[in-house]
């Protein structure tokens, strides 16, 4: 159910707001918008000024005067809406025949008709840039002033690579890096598709660590692959009813040790809980900074009945920005996003990165919005940013049903002075929207065998 919740709230925000860019930028132009649907195919239910609210389609001889239906729509993956006299995902052509109205999209201007199908990219951008200034100058920038690896388990992929605890990281594929974000994104993002060179320093001397791009983990399933020094397993929701509330252990307390054993991951925990089933097990926990002493017996399922996380009990940096610094560094992060989302493409289109890691579809999203949703408000609002901005750079590359292939045909038609044949659009359109539907069909496929 939260996957439904969040994933609606997500998609209903986005959808709304590229299509209130295409419907205000329609307005103002003097075009008339008979249709603002938020989903596709059958129409549930909605709201115009000649009929008022209802539910189901709209009576067959219903004619809306220039008076909008605003609709909520039967399949919840994107939205509409519908120009008088323009080709779109209406697919209507009853105007074809007649003489182009005053009000219709074709008889506009050329550079109108570009305004009016690139607005809903520029909203999306605008909300990204919101987002990312509104993120920057109420909460500002976190650093976790570290680069030193903390805890490394024997025999685990860092362990194999050659990383050892008590490491300090210096560069990463000869960038210089000075707090664990940048260590984060140096490995995860910045460097999609390509192999690591990690410089460290380890006794006073300098080593080189060489990481093949193919043993790298998704960071997407939690993976320790390496953490700061300064980590601890923290605890956060305690089910009722369960070794762990009996144990007397609560949610915010960060554990230090278990079983005599110093913690250092929520890994590593998860380890000792499920390896001691039905086994009293000393517990040491730091709650409001005070150290208690409890102890657990994990149930006959290798469980305590607590959800697990790590935190950072190490130094923190926090940098605030001023309100139009905010602006800069919010563009800073869109500058980011965008070059960081083509390289994957890259890296998809030259087979380093399977198309089914790179990208994902509704249920893929809705996982991340839960995900993010439950790291707070921000962690939500920086997802929506980073979807919001994926939106736009999606819909204005020039393929069919997309902004941008109604752009190339706009961009056509003026410089040829002459309007391309509705039969042709339509075509244009359909053959668009199967590929279309068939790509969909393929990353929904993925995003189920990969769950």
């Amino acid at each position: 159910m939260d996957y439904i919740i969040y994933f609606a709230i997500t998609i209903g925000i986005l959808v709304f707001v590229h299509e209130f860019g295409h419907f205000i930028a329609a307005k103002l132009c003097g075009m008339r918008a008979d249709v603002f649907a938020i989903g596709f195919g059958k129409r549930l239910l909605g709201w115009n000024r000649k009929n008022g609210f209802s539910f189901g389609d709209l009576p067959k001889d219903f004619d809306g005067e220039g008076h909008t239906d605003y609709r909520l729509s039967l399949l919840p993956l994107g939205g509409y809406v519908k120009i008088a006299g323009m080709v779109d995902e209406s697919f209507d052509t009853e105007f074809a025949d007649k003489e182009p109205q005053p009000y219709e999209f074709r008889a506009k201007p050329t550079w109108q008709k570009i305004i009016v199908i690139t607005a809903g990219v520029v909203m999306n951008l605008i909300l990204t840039i919101v987002v990312f200034w509104g993120i920057n100058f109420f909460h500002g920038k976190e650093y976790t002033k570290t680069t030193t690896i903390g805890f490394v388990e024997q025999n685990s992929l860092a362990d194999s690579l050659g990383f050892k605890a008590g490491d300090k990281i210096v560069t990463i594929n000869g960038k210089s890096v000075h707090n664990w974000e940048q260590v984060a994104s140096d490995i995860y993002i910045n460097t999609i598709g390509q192999n690591l060179h990690v410089e460290i320093s380890r006794g006073g001397q300098n080593v080189v660590l060489n990481v093949p791009r193919k043993k790298i983990p998704s960071p997407d399933n939690g993976n320790t692959f390496l953490l700061p020094s300064g980590v601890r397993p923290v605890i956060g929701e305690v089910l009722p009813k369960t070794p762990a509330q009996k144990a007397g252990i609560k949610s915010g307390d960060i554990l230090l040790s278990l079983n005599n054993e110093l913690l250092y991951s929520s890994e590593q925990t998860k380890k000792i809980i499920s390896s001691h089933k039905g086994v009293t097990l000393p517990l040491v926990v730091l709650r409001d900074k005070d150290t208690l002493s409890l102890s657990v017996t994990p149930g006959s399922d290798g469980l305590i009945g607590v959800q697990l996380g790590d935190a950072f009990t190490g130094p923190v940096v926090f940098e605030t920005f001023g309100f139009f610094q905010s602006f800069y560094y919010g563009g800073q992060d869109v500058v980011k996003v965008t070059d960081a989302t083509f390289k994957m493409a890259e890296n998809v289109i030259r087979g380093k990165i399977a198309f089914g890691k790179a990208f994902g579809g509704p249920v893929k999203i809705a996982q991340y919005a839960v995900k993010y949703a439950d790291n707070g408000i921000l962690s939500f609002l920086y997802f929506l940013a980073m979807l919001s901005l994926s939106l736009a750079i999606i819909n204005i590359l020039p393929f069919p049903v997309l902004d941008g292939g109604h752009l190339v045909m706009i961009i056509i038609e003026g410089v040829t002075k002459r309007e391309i044949p509705i039969k042709v659009k339509i075509a244009i359109q359909n053959a668009g929207f199967v590929i279309l539907l068939l790509l969909m069909a393929f990353i929904i496929y993925n995003d189920i065998i990969n769950l």
